[in-house]
């Protein structure tokens, strides 16, 4: 189907994420470094998780997919801002730009979901503890783990093929420093009615249900441990949700943080540094809050890295 009189896009053009063009060199090498301690991190708890026996647990085996989902929200990102920051162009090809928003929304539902999958995970630990190996067993958690991935990616998929099917054929400047669905639909010179449709089904089922699931799985884990007796029991079972419950904590605060801006210059600064949460500072802190005075974790490290048993 041809369109008259209209030019298709073939690249976008990044608003980029500082206005301080003399400061470049050193965002580039502080995101540089953030993005090395991700994977780096990450990576180093999927060894320690794989290498050590003791951590072969239905908790451990959901970590290490959030890790891998980390590493791959992460770069899907930063390698193209590192690219732009050494750029006076910050520009991204149209097929570059669909593989990014694929990567980077398929990976940030099915962290989402995972989130809720582990909050599940401890409340069945603390709240039926005597039925924990029987329920958690290893069908149940690659099951779990399999529906996670799948639900994710085909949730982005979807969208992907809508946004395919519609023409950019306006300004191509992307207000953001990555793409995303909201910017890229704002450029379309077609209806995008269906697009938000599922975009809001997918906010929906997704977000506010995987939300509630994990509040719901979380108050009736508060409510068990206050009705423990002994100080150290609650101290006990506390600790085993208490690197989980930080994590959720940080992921929705950034989102929700982000949602209820108005749309303004300013919000869209803020929105840039939400992001920058949610897509580096994030999966930096996930690998050092799970393995923070975790001695088993600690036990993998020094297998890892034998020298350190002197230290």
């Amino acid at each position: 189907m041809e369109h008259s009189n209209h030019t298709r896009v073939t690249e976008f053009i990044m608003q980029g994420l500082f206005d301080h063009p003399h400061h470049q060199g050193q965002f580039f090498g502080l995101f540089l470094c953030l993005y090395i301690a991700v994977v780096m991190g990450n990576s180093l708890i999927i060894v320690a998780i794989v290498i050590h026996p003791p951590l072969h647990t239905p908790m451990y085996f959901f970590i290490a997919n959030l890790a891998l989902v980390d590493i791959l929200c992460t770069s899907s990102v930063v390698p193209k801002i590192l690219e732009n920051l050494m750029q006076e162009k910050k520009t991204i090809s149209f097929g570059g730009c669909i593989i990014q928003l694929f990567v980077l929304t398929s990976s940030l539902g099915t962290e989402l979901l995972l989130l809720t999958v582990m909050s599940c995970d401890r409340y069945v630990a603390i709240c039926h503890p005597l039925h924990y190996v029987k329920l958690m067993n290893k069908e149940l958690c690659i099951c779990l783990a399999v529906s996670v991935w799948a639900v994710g990616t085909i949730n982005s998929f979807v969208n992907i093929l809508l946004v395919l099917q519609l023409d950019f054929c306006r300004h191509n400047l992307i207000q953001h420093f990555f793409c995303e669905f909201p910017t890229i639909l704002a450029l379309s010179c077609s209806s995008t009615y269906v697009n938000e449709i599922m975009m809001f089904m997918a906010d929906i089922f997704l977000a506010m249900g995987n939300f509630l699931l994990t509040t719901g799985s979380y108050s009736f884990i508060i409510i068990t441990i206050l009705k423990i007796q002994s100080s150290k029991g609650k101290q006990r079972a506390f600790s085993t949700c208490s690197s989980h419950l930080l994590v959720v904590t940080l992921y929705y605060s950034t989102i929700i943080y982000s949602y209820i801006q108005p749309t303004s210059s300013n919000s869209l600064d803020k929105n840039k540094k939400v992001a920058i949460m949610y897509t580096l500072v994030t999966p930096t802190l996930n690998p050092v809050i799970y393995s923070l005075r975790n001695k088993e974790v600690k036990v993998a490290m020094k297998k890892i890295f034998p020298f350190t048993k002197k230290s």
